[in-house]
């Protein structure tokens, strides 16, 4: 990012645990999908990140716009809320099938939303589509003048063998 001034000798990296707190710690995360015709649909979502794992998970009806959009086109972007210490990831999105995979992830979103939320949360997420992201390339940006040129860093994932 040389164009916003991170080429400055007082750069330094964020450390990926900067990142994985705050994806972790997150509530509501923005989720992008694109259509086959390259129209682009972002809304809130309620997701898991797993820094074991290094995945996503977010739910939707199999009918929603998202689900749709995955399904002809598995591209993906999803980002925290914070404006201020923002974190936007980019990967691709996989419909879950596997009944044991399904369970760990609902087992996480219950454990993480759960005590906001009423009762059969499990039940509800397991009746929608699950959505497991592999990461691609991360970005972080910390917005306050004296930290955005410092500290603006770019991971990128490899793809598990």
């Amino acid at each position: 990012m040389a164009a916003y001034g991170t080429d400055t000798p007082d750069w330094e990296a964020l450390p990926w645990q900067w990142a994985a707190e705050r994806l972790i710690s997150n509530h509501n995360y923005w989720v992008v999908t694109v259509s086959a015709q390259g129209t682009p649909h972002a809304l809130p979502v309620w997701g898991v990140w797993s820094d074991d794992d290094l995945r996503f998970m977010f739910s939707c009806a199999p009918t929603a716009r998202k689900a749709r959009n995955i399904a002809v086109n598995p591209r993906v972007a999803f980002t925290v809320d914070s404006t201020v210490e923002c974190i936007s990831v980019q990967g691709t999105a996989e419909l879950l099938t596997d009944p044991g995979s399904v369970d760990t992830w609902v087992e996480r979103y219950v454990q993480k939303y759960g005590p906001e939320s009423p009762e059969g949360l499990g039940d509800f997420v397991r009746q929608h589509a699950v959505f497991e992201v592999t990461p691609i390339t991360a970005v972080a940006v910390i917005e306050r003048e004296v930290e955005f040129a410092t500290r603006a860093t770019r991971w990128r994932f490899t793809s598990p063998s």
